[in-house]
């Protein structure tokens, strides 16, 4: 009578090994499965991080945006085109994107030659103008207000007054929005092959050449990128601008100005509105800056 095939293999046997069958983890709320890591330790799996992440995203941003909106549409789409379109509120918005666009090319040229000096040239100073370029992050920006109308007002020392006119505007959007292209394009700058250059060089290439065929296409996007995010930027502006522009209305009064003065006549639904269209406008500056960097990642 021949013996029964053994389940362990130390007793010699030529029987399979028994494996117990597979069984799902104790279960957590909302059917996830809780898995047993190598330390034999339970991981929970990715949806509970995601969940929190959604809910963080939508209590901060996406719920005050919609409560925004929906606020601006309070009178129905012809009161939000009427708020938008009063003759001080469509002068505040135009005045605000097109200094924002022309803040945007400046720091766009200056922020890259000032990235370009920090990072290739070696001049007395350098580490304390790179230190000093941080400090309108740091600074509150209604200081940045008084600091430009103490410098540039009707009591400047050096006697230059820019109060009360769009060239002081512009200024303290400068001022505001220029580390942005230096923060993004100084790092690129900092990891660029040097071998390459030095290599076109030999070849008999000119500087010019050399930055336009090498430099120039490895730092474009991170130039696209500081320049959205210094646009962005000078359109929100409020503290140092509200000194310097004088508030006047029709002239220089700032978008970010006259949706506070709103909030002072208790004219919610016309803050709302131009709100919600300084809102379209970074919206869509964002999505342009997103298929800009798409279409470089998929010509690398």
């Amino acid at each position: 009578m021949s013996p029964p095939a053994s389940n362990d293999l130390s007793a010699g046997g030529g029987g399979t090994l028994a494996v117990p069958p597979l069984t799902g983890g104790p279960r957590i709320g909302g059917g996830r499965t809780a898995r047993r890591g190598l330390s034999g330790r339970f991981v929970v799996g990715p949806t509970l991080t995601g969940g929190f992440v959604v809910l963080f995203l939508s209590v901060v941003v996406l719920i005050p945006l919609a409560v925004l909106v929906y606020k601006s549409t309070g009178s129905g789409w012809a009161g939000f085109w009427h708020q938008v379109h009063s003759p001080f509120a469509w002068s505040a918005l135009k005045l605000t994107v097109v200094m924002s666009l022309l803040v945007a090319l400046i720091n766009l040229v200056m922020g890259t030659a000032i990235a370009w000096l920090l990072v290739r040239d070696r001049m007395p100073g350098r580490q304390f103008l790179d230190t000093i370029i941080d400090l309108p992050f740091a600074l509150p920006t209604i200081v940045a207000g008084v600091t430009l109308i103490l410098l540039f007002g009707p009591t400047s020392p050096i006697g230059i007054n820019l109060a009360y006119a769009r060239s002081g505007v512009l200024l303290a959007l400068l001022f505001v929005s220029l580390p942005f292209v230096v923060r993004t394009v100084q790092p690129v700058l900092l990891e660029l092959d040097r071998d390459m250059e030095e290599a076109a060089a030999s070849l008999g290439a000119s500087q010019f050449t050399i930055f336009r065929r090498i430099i120039l296409p490895t730092i474009a996007p991170a130039m696209a990128a500081g320049t959205t995010l210094a646009f962005a930027r000078a359109l929100s502006e409020f503290g140092s601008t509200v000194l310097i522009s004088g508030n006047l209305p029709g002239k220089t009064q700032v978008a970010a100005v006259f949706i506070y003065g709103k909030i002072q006549e208790d004219s919610v639904t016309g803050a709302a509105a131009v709100s919600t269209v300084l809102l379209a406008v970074s919206l869509v500056v964002l999505v342009l800056l997103n298929v800009i960097q798409l279409w470089v990642a998929r010509r690398d």
